[in-house]
């Protein structure tokens, strides 16, 4: 597979967003806690996160936790805070090292005080990288954001700081979290689930989709290549018929 796709090819996506599903059923499976499945999840993300960039792609986001799984029962909600602390604490050091600039989208105002010192200390840290932009959707929902440009394009026409007739697709845009980030090429979603579950909605609109039967914890360099190879099998005509 690896022969297929050369690291710099045009064949691979320059943007793949990743849905990570099916720790908790991978963890089921083998009668161990959810906690566990998760924390198998955040090994695979580490390696994703290798493998993108040996395959060339430059921008890389990951759905890690939705504002839906806020629903979830408390003390799966709190393994997941402290996963993600433990994640920002011991991993940027090396993604630092490996030239990756991270970026986190969703509502910061949500998370614990900490959590978001330690989000703003990695963006800081890694903001002149560019070998790979790593972007975690945490807390996000893809309705929330287009509610929020919605709302931000409002107020200035409110004030009298934007005649509504200006307001493009690209003006919209401008104001989502997203901003400066390319739309994704390539979105894939594991464990099977054929939906895209409230992320990205307004970025994915020509975005190819791949659904694989994997579980998350089970994601592997092989996997992620098949899905490349995939997307350079499809021809994007963006509503055209060449």
């Amino acid at each position: 597979m690896d022969s297929q796709i050369a690291h710099g090819s045009p064949t691979v996506p320059r943007h793949v967003a990743i849905i990570m599903d099916g720790n908790g059923r991978w963890a089921r499976a083998r009668g161990l806690p959810r906690a566990i499945g998760h924390n198998y999840g955040a090994e695979t993300v580490r390696k994703t996160v290798e493998n993108a960039i040996d395959f060339g792609v430059e921008y890389l986001t990951l759905f890690g936790f939705s504002s839906e799984n806020w629903n979830r029962p408390m003390g799966e909600v709190l393994d997941l805070m402290g996963l993600l602390r433990r994640y920002l604490s011991k991993e940027i050091t090396e993604l630092h090292a490996q030239g990756v600039r991270v970026r986190v989208i969703g509502e910061r105002e949500r998370l614990d005080g900490d959590i978001v010192s330690l989000i703003e200390q990695s963006e800081k840290l890694t903001r002149n990288n560019v070998t790979l932009n790593l972007t975690l959707a945490l807390s996000y929902g893809g309705r929330r954001a287009i509610t929020l440009a919605a709302r931000r394009l409002a107020e200035q026409a409110r004030f009298g700081a934007l005649d509504p007739e200006m307001i493009s697709e690209d003006l919209f845009q401008s104001q989502l979290e997203t901003v400066g980030i390319p739309d994704p090429d390539l979105l894939i979603r594991t464990s099977g689930e054929k939906r895209i579950s409230n992320f990205m909605l307004w970025e994915c609109a020509y975005s190819e989709f791949v659904f694989v039967d994997v579980l998350w914890p089970d994601f592997s360099r092989d996997q992620l290549g098949d899905a490349i190879a995939e997307f350079s099998r499809r021809k994007r005509r963006y509503g055209s018929t060449v």
